[in-house]
């Protein structure tokens, strides 16, 4: 008798085909902000400022010679030129050293980063030790390069698993949950996930306390506390802010669910109510945390953006100032939208899908956390970044609700390679 593959063979699978892609861009992924996460990560092990900063700066110049040589070969003018690589990594050294070294000779030694850019907006970085500690183990064992590019696979794959965790708990067949793991890697989420940032974390993390929501609403109550509990403790140490938005983002949800049954003359549930203390309890937990630990507060981070990370004096009136700017943001966005709106088609398709029939309590929960992508984007207005990683989260909404919402036309067409009775029996535990 044949032997089919089960969930787990799937689950593995998918992870392994979007892992063997990374491949093709090993170096090259960073943004401005990876090298102060990076830097962290290897004081955190030990290395000096110096150390930490020759590793770091070799990393990122080595990457932007690769992206440039990458784009002269596909250049029509310039692709029978000599490779640029050296030169770039030259220049890139060159610029990163004179800036660093001069604030290391300045005395500019305290904290985990090293100084990069101003105290001011470093300070930021030093309130977020989650990432650097995980990437810590990755970058003693393989080093800095193959280190980093690990990591963020590893993230962005068991973002995946997460995905059809939650539909497995939501009781969807197998191959919607397939269907929705295979989107995460395949849209925005994936990725972003995989570049040294804090959006892979950030993205599984709240991805595990939606887990710990599906799980509420199907009766397993402690086990839903824990996941939810805990992805806001953890959160809070990648990026406390995104602890804010989804703590009180859960808690609306939860307030929501339980008003509406309310009034349909039911109990709100057990599991309701636990989430919506445990995000309660997330931003008292964040705001009191955030205030003992004298971490950067709304003001500074305003001036961040205002300023452009304190590279100008500070601006009076910055709420005035943000108002303006919300309002000329949102109204540019919408207008790129209307320009090519597969982003509000897809948010459109994954509300729909998490709001049909016995899911729906579920699909006010996903709607919360997509609103965190949301809240993200709306407290740094930079439109040079709006369809990135900040807005990110909110795609966690397509992902989810897309397969629900094609799982009648995919249950009539795909034949699934287990049957219904066989894949609980042999479902991941």
């Amino acid at each position: 008798m044949r032997c089919r593959p089960g969930p787990r063979t799937w689950v593995l699978v998918l992870a392994a085909v979007f892992a063997l892609l990374q491949l093709a861009n090993v170096t090259g992924r960073d943004t401005p902000d990876s090298k102060n996460y990076l830097s962290y990560a290897l004081s955190l092990r030990g290395d000096g400022k110096r150390e930490a900063a020759a590793l770091t700066i070799g990393w990122v110049c080595a990457g932007e010679a690769s992206v440039a040589a990458r784009r002269q070969r596909v250049d029509v003018l310039r692709f029978e030129a000599p490779d640029p690589g050296r030169r770039v990594a030259a220049a890139c050294r060159e610029r990163q050293w004179r800036d660093v070294g001069a604030r290391l000779r300045a005395g500019r030694t305290d904290g985990h980063t090293v100084p990069f850019m101003p105290e001011r907006f470093m300070r930021i970085f030093e309130a977020r030790p989650g990432y650097p500690v995980f990437l810590l183990p990755f970058v003693t064992v393989l080093g800095v390069t193959w280190g980093v590019w690990l990591a963020g696979v590893v993230v962005a794959a068991a973002g995946g698993v997460l995905v059809f965790l939650i539909l497995r708990t939501l009781r969807a067949p197998l191959h919607v949950r397939a269907a929705g793991q295979a989107l995460y890697y395949v849209l925005p989420c994936g990725a972003t996930a995989v570049r040294p940032m804090t959006e892979g974390l950030l993205l599984a993390l709240t991805l595990t306390a939606l887990w710990g929501c599906a799980l509420a609403l199907e009766g397993s109550v402690r086990a839903a506390a824990w996941l939810v509990g805990g992805s806001l403790a953890a959160l809070f140490t990648v990026k406390h802010s995104q602890a804010l938005f989804l703590g009180l983002c859960l808690a609306g949800a939860g307030a929501l669910v339980a008003v509406r049954r309310r009034r349909r003359g039911r109990a709100p549930g057990r599991g309701t109510v636990v989430v919506a203390v445990a995000g309660c309890c997330g931003v008292l937990g964040t705001v009191v945390l955030a205030r003992l630990l004298h971490y950067p507060s709304e003001s500074e981070s305003l001036q961040d953006l205002l300023t452009r990370h304190f590279a100008r004096p500070d601006r009076t009136h910055a709420w005035a100032h943000l108002r303006s700017l919300e309002v000329n943001f949102w109204v540019e966005w919408l207008r790129r939208q209307a320009w090519e709106p597969l982003f509000v088609a897809a948010l459109a398709a994954g509300a729909l899908g998490v709001a049909r029939g016995r899911r729906r309590a579920f699909g006010v929960f996903v709607l919360g956390a997509a609103c965190t992508g949301f809240l993200t984007q709306a407290a740094h207005p930079d439109i040079g970044i709006w369809g990135d990683r900040l807005i990110v989260l909110a795609w966690l909404l397509p992902v989810l609700g897309v397969p629900l919402l094609l799982e009648p036309v995919l249950r009539g067409t795909v034949v699934v390679p287990v049957q219904e009775g066989a894949d609980r029996a042999h479902s991941m535990r």
